[in-house]
C-alpha cells in the first residue's frame, strides 16, 4: 500500500505508522529502511516509529510491568496449555493509537470530537477478505484499499517483486512462539546472533515473566517458545515428531501451521493467535 501510494496508484497517504516491539529480526529493520530511503521519502510520505518498548527485555525485568506473551506451558501435572496473549495491544495496538491521538491532536486524555477521525488503510488482500473490519475506536475509519483493487496475495507478491522487494521479509517478533519449524530453521541457519539470542531468551522464560516471579505468582509449570514444550536448542525443528505426526491425523490444518507458523500475519490487527483478526503487515496508513 505504501508504493502504490508513493506510485500514485492510490491516493498519497499522510503518515505510514510501524509498530516496533523491539525485537523484529534485523531483515525487518534493514527493510523497513529500504522502504524509507528509496519509497516513502521520495514520495514525501513520513515513516513514523512508535513503541512501547522492547518485549524481549520487558519480560526478563522483574520491575516492569510485563504484557504477556503467548508462551506454550508444560503443567506439572503434565497436561499442556498456554499464556494470556497481551502483546499484540500493549506492544503494537496501544502506540498506534496514541501517535494517532497526537497526529490529530488530541492526546490521552483528552476527549475527540466525533467528527475529528483518520482514515486508515487496512492491507487485507481478496484471499481474507472476510476479515475486514471497522476500528473499535471512533478516530480511526479502516478502509481496505487492496480489496477494493482487487489484488491477491499472489497479486502483491508479483508487484513487490517489480519494484525490487520480493525479499520482503516478516514482520513478527524474533522470538514468536507462533513461528512453525521453517522460521525457527531460518534464524538459526542464517543468523547464528539471533539464533543464540532466541534460546537464551527461551531458557529465560522458563518459569515465566520475571514481573510475575517477582510479585510472588509463580507459574506453577514450565514455558517455552516451541509448541513441542522443549528448550528451543533442542526442539524437532528439523522433523515432525512421532508425537506430533499422531496429533496432525487428528488434526490435519496443523500441519502447515506446524511448519509454517500460523497462516495469518503479526500485525497491530491481526496478530497470528487471533484467528478472527485480519492479516497486514504492520504498517498503518494514515491521511
Amino acid at each position: 500500500m505504501l508504493a502504490l501510494s508513493a506510485e500514485g496508484v492510490l491516493p498519497k497517504v499522510d503518515y505510514a505508522i510501524f509498530a516496533d516491539t523491539g525485537w523484529e529480526p534485523a531483515a525487518v529493520y534493514e527493510h523497513l529502511g529500504r522502504l524509507e530511503t528509496e519509497i516513502a521519502m521520495p514520495a514525501g510520505i513520513p515513516v513514523l516509529r512508535v513503541s512501547a518498548g522492547s518485549i524481549r527485555d520487558d519480560a526478563l525485568d522483574p520491575d516492569h510491568r510485563f504484557a504477556s506473551m503467548p508462551l506454550y506451558i508444560l503443567n506439572q501435572d503434565g497436561k499442556q496449555g498456554m499464556t494470556r496473549r497481551q502483546c499484540t495491544g500493549e506492544y503494537k495496538i496501544k502506540p498506534i493509537k496514541k501517535k494517532v491521538r497526537e497526529l490529530l491532536g488530541y492526546p490521552y486524555p483528552q476527549r475527540i470530537p466525533k467528527d475529528v477521525f483518520v482514515e486508515q488503510w487496512i492491507g487485507i488482500s481478496t484471499d481474507e477478505f472476510h476479515r475486514a473490519k471497522d476500528a473499535d475506536v471512533r478516530y480511526m475509519k479502516n478502509v481496505h484499499p487492496l480489496i477494493e483493487m482487487g489484488l491477491s496475495r499472489s497479486d502483491c507478491v508479483r508487484y513487490l517483486a517489480s519494484l525490487g522487494l520480493a525479499d520482503t521479509p516478516k514482520s513478527s517478533c524474533l522470538g514468536c512462539p507462533f513461528h512453525g519449524n521453517a522460521q525457527w530453521r531460518r534464524i538459526r541457519d542464517t543468523s547464528p546472533e539471533e539464533w543464540q539470542d532466541v534460546v537464551a531468551f527461551d531458557a529465560a522464560i522458563r518459569k515465566g515473566n520475571a514481573r510475575a516471579n517477582a510479585a510472588g505468582n509463580k507459574l506453577l509449570g514450565q514455558a517455552f517458545l516451541h509448541r513441542s514444550r522443549v528448550p528451543l536448542s533442542e526442539a524437532p525443528i528439523d522433523h515432525v515428531t512421532a508425537a506430533e505426526r499422531a496429533a496432525l491425523q487428528s488434526e490435519p490444518a496443523d500441519v502447515y501451521e506446524l511448519e509454517h507458523g500460523v497462516a495469518d500475519g503479526c500485525s497491530p490487527w491481526a496478530c497470528r493467535g487471533d484467528a478472527d483478526a485480519p492479516a497486514q503487515d504492520d504498517f498503518g496508513l494514515a491521511s
